[in-house]
């Protein structure tokens, strides 16, 4: 009898500790698949920048540890492989942006270990070429270089802002390719911050996360591209509010570099840190301007990685945790139903 009732003691511990710790966030419980790819061709790094052109996407740069890279990688999306293109020709960086304006790709600001950069430069893949565009300069201001910014495209206009460059920044500027000029637009509503992400859903830009003076941001703002300067609108915290009971109450979506992307017109962030690394995903909606949890990241939790988006999934490479970087990458099918077999 004491035999069974030490295993009646260990069965009512066990089945204690297992309803303790089920919750909303239980991962059987959660929606999206993660399948593992074929590994980045490239040494493992992280603060990389991409963009996607057509089928194809790209990753260059970045931080491996001990150097700041200059290489540049092309993904085939429908063969899954990597092709090693011309390397970029300016000074090799980590943290900059990156995105695609019709069949160009743009990278510009960043940083080489010493200065906080203001080139921009434009990559050509049916030439595999790379030509340097006009510097992020406008009315004279050469200091406007930066790194851990949010660089996006919309109506064949590149957009960049926010970010770190000895002082955190909340200022934003437009590119016109078609002139090769930059103008100041209107500045993110809200706080400065480094380290933001963002997404884009139909002709909105969406502006999530950051961090700010040992501080990680909650407020979320979409970018509407309206005339000369652009209108931004301020959507609900990315934290609970006792103000709104509409709000779910297990938000935990605060972070700083994490990855971005959309699918099927919502918008997802994975991974990313706020005092420690993450690997939890998050769906947004912004038709009920409500976020839900998605599947966890199958790989190990990272911060800094890359997002390729294409238009029915995602991948997600690279990145770094508190001792490691990665070439390993992920694609993302929100819908389908977590498998960690696969």
């Amino acid at each position: 009898m004491k035999y069974l009732k030490f295993g009646v003691l260990i069965v009512a511990l066990v089945s204690l500790f297992t309803a303790c710790s089920d919750d909303d966030d239980d991962s059987e419980d959660l929606i999206g698949n993660w399948v593992r790819m074929s590994d980045f061709d490239g040494v493992a790094r992280s603060e990389a920048m991409s963009f996607v052109i057509g089928n194809k996407g790209y990753i260059c740069m970045g931080y491996n540890g001990k150097n700041r890279l200059k290489d540049l990688w092309e993904y085939n999306n429908d063969g899954d492989y990597w092709t090693q293109k011309a390397d970029f020709t300016g000074t090799p960086r980590s943290a900059g942006v990156g995105f695609s304006i019709g069949s160009i790709g743009y990278i510009g600001t960043g940083y080489d270990g010493v200065n906080y950069l203001n080139d921009f430069w434009a990559y050509d893949p049916s030439s595999n070429s790379w030509t340097k565009k006009a510097d992020l300069i406008v009315n004279g201001d050469t200091t406007l270089g930066r790194s851990d910014a949010v660089g996006f495209a919309l109506n064949n206009y590149g957009f960049v802002g926010t970010g770190y460059n000895d002082r955190w920044l909340k200022d934003f500027y437009r590119y016109d390719p078609a002139t090769d000029s930059w103008r100041q637009i209107t500045s993110i509503l809200g706080t400065k911050r480094m380290g933001a992400s963002s997404f884009i859903i139909g002709g909105n830009a969406y502006v999530v996360g950051g961090y700010n003076n040992d501080t990680y941001n909650y407020d979320f703002y979409m970018f509407t591209p309206q005339g000369d300067s652009g209108v931004w609108t301020k959507k609900r915290d990315i934290k609970d509010s006792n103000k709104d009971e509409s709000y779910d109450d297990n938000y935990k979506i605060i972070r700083a570099y994490a990855a971005a992307f959309s699918i099927n017109s919502k918008g997802y962030l994975t991974g990313g840190s706020n005092g420690s690394i993450l690997s939890d995903t998050w769906e947004y909606n912004p038709t009920t301007d409500l976020w839900v949890k998605k599947s966890y990241f199958e790989g190990a939790a990272r911060q800094r990685a890359v997002a390729l988006t294409f238009s029915d999934k995602a991948i997600v490479a690279t990145g770094t945790s508190s001792s490691y970087r990665f070439d390993d990458c992920w694609k993302f099918m929100p819908d389908d139903e977590s498998n960690t077999n696969d």
